[in-house]
């Protein structure tokens, strides 16, 4: 199995950014798919962008479409979500997630998850 711990959340201004890690131990990293979901309060959890360990094939939601960019570092076993301009209505916790297969992953059905990091955006 795989053991995924993110971090990086925190208190960020409307407009400001942040970078989320999520570091992965137990087995190599490009063996899976990696993604990052995450959910507000009172709202189901929703995907917000993966990455394909085969050959790096990325995924994002519409609504971060253009200011959050997900990346990998397989020698550091780490994936990162780096988020820009962002809006209040980010704020959530964010989880990530494992997957041998990258379309199982995307429907949100991974195998392996995180604890989740929150990620408050406010003035």
């Amino acid at each position: 199995q795989v053991h995924l711990v993110e971090s990086g959340g925190g208190l960020v201004q409307p407009g400001g950014s942040l970078r989320l890690s999520c570091e992965a131990s137990g087995s190599p990293l490009d063996y899976y798919a990696i993604g990052w979901f995450r959910q507000a309060p009172g709202k189901e959890r929703e995907g917000v962008s993966c990455i394909r360990g085969r050959d790096g094939e990325t995924y994002y939601a519409d609504s971060v479409k253009g200011r959050f960019t997900i990346s990998r570092d397989n020698a550091k076993n780490t994936v990162y979500l780096q988020m820009r301009s962002l809006k209040p209505e980010d704020t959530a916790v964010y989880y990530c997630a494992a997957d041998p297969d990258y379309h199982t992953l995307v429907a949100g059905m991974a195998d392996y998850w995180g604890k989740g990091t929150l990620v408050t955006v406010s003035s």
